[in-house]
């Protein structure tokens, strides 16, 4: 059953001079200006107003799929200056930061743990923006108002997943305490082409790379870059093929619809890089990456057969190729795998911020973070001492 959260309890209008703020809560993003809310997450394409009315209009991220919206808007003037993207959420599935022992626990002593609120891009464990805003003080507000907005709506917790450094600051002056990650990204240090990159890494990872790279040309793979205009209907259908596949083959139903990626490919479209494999004039595989102004997103892959080396060579590879060509300075590779690390993407620091209602049950995750953030700082200090990188890189 849904679970609506009323309008919070705070006063709706605060005047100072001829200033007048608002913070209200809204369920879809009808309303609210596109152009108004991409100023305001700074060109972050998953952030992007398309973005994220695409996954509620295709009911991705729904109350029936446990991701209820509730965005929490402030108004100056009635003019748009800061919102986040928010979610009740019933479950802990489509987020990366996992915390379902945190869930046993409530249960175990009584309490409920669902639902809780959450910050995020659903199903997208993707760094940025999360306290949507042009200052620090407006960043500030936002944070404040949600951990209001959980209290007085009798919520156990409130948890902003991979918020981008701006955000930190903010969260932090706010009282969150923090959890660290650690993800896989690859910098461009100003590559000449493929075979420069290829030369930076030691001679183990090299020669692997290459070694996978023959296997998959010697199945007679080729690769076809579409991006923007160049994607037809038929492309994105065999995409998503491979995509349910992928979820299919790990005993899982896939989070996201055909009609959503038809909403991307519909309104987003100079966002979206397909690196597809074929053979002759058949596709084998497909990846999916989001593109950014400087950065480039490794999101969804498939494939209809195995191919030994197809899975690095169309995710990796042939995304980091592309970003050279096309002077793109960072690829994400997405969360987890310590495989990507002998591919060339290093660890990178990755964070959550959270709230919990109850003092107790605060301290107590605030002792486990604590905990937590000394093991994987000693595991990413383990991944940079594997570098893949030449010593003198």
């Amino acid at each position: 059953m849904a679970c609506h959260i009323p309008g919070p309890d705070w006063p709706q209008h605060v005047k100072a001079h001829t200033v007048t703020e608002e913070f209200s809560l809204v369920r879809t993003l009808d309303d609210i200006s596109p152009d108004c809310w991409d100023a305001l997450a700074h060109g972050h394409p998953l952030l992007r107003h398309a973005f994220l009315d695409a996954l509620h209009r295709t009911g991705c991220a729904s109350a029936e799929t446990g991701w209820d919206p509730h965005y929490l808007v402030l108004r100056r003037n009635q003019a748009l200056c800061g919102a986040m993207p928010m979610y009740v959420k019933y479950h802990s599935r489509g987020e990366y930061v996992f915390d379902h022992a945190w869930a046993r626990a409530f249960t175990q002593h009584g309490l409920a743990y669902y639902p809780k609120l959450l910050s995020a891009v659903p199903f997208t464990p993707v760094p940025g923006p999360r306290l949507l805003a042009h200052t620090h003080e407006d960043r500030v507000r936002l944070a404040r108002a949600a951990i209001a907005l959980a209290a007085r709506n009798t919520l156990s917790s409130l948890h902003i997943l991979f918020p981008e450094e701006t955000d930190q600051a903010a969260l932090r002056e706010a009282g969150f305490m923090f959890r660290e990650t650690v993800q896989f990204h690859w910098h461009n240090k100003n590559y000449r082409d493929l075979d420069d990159f290829l030369t930076s890494l030691n001679q183990e990872k090299r020669k692997k790379i290459r070694q996978d790279t023959k296997k998959v040309r010697a199945a007679g793979i080729s690769y076809r870059w579409l991006h923007g205009n160049a994607i037809e209907s038929g492309d994105l259908d065999f995409f998503y093929t491979c995509y349910v596949q992928t979820y299919l083959e790990h005993g899982n139903p896939p989070y996201l619809t055909v009609d959503f990626f038809r909403q991307l490919h519909a309104h987003m479209r100079d966002n979206l890089l397909l690196v597809m494999a074929v053979r002759g004039n058949k596709p084998v595989a497909c990846a999916l990456n989001i593109v950014g102004d400087e950065r480039l997103y490794g999101r969804y892959w498939g494939s209809t057969e195995f191919i030994p080396g197809l899975h690095f060579e169309t995710c990796y590879i042939q995304a980091i190729a592309w970003c050279i060509e096309h002077n793109i300075k960072v690829f994400e590779g997405g969360a987890q795998g310590e495989h990507k690390l002998s591919r060339g993407m290093l660890p990178v620091k990755t964070w959550s911020a959270h709230w919990v209602s109850d003092p107790r049950f605060a301290h107590a995750i605030a002792d486990f973070v604590d905990n937590e953030t000394r093991a994987v700082d000693d595991y990413a200090e383990a991944l940079v001492n594997h570098s893949p990188f030449k010593k003198n890189t």
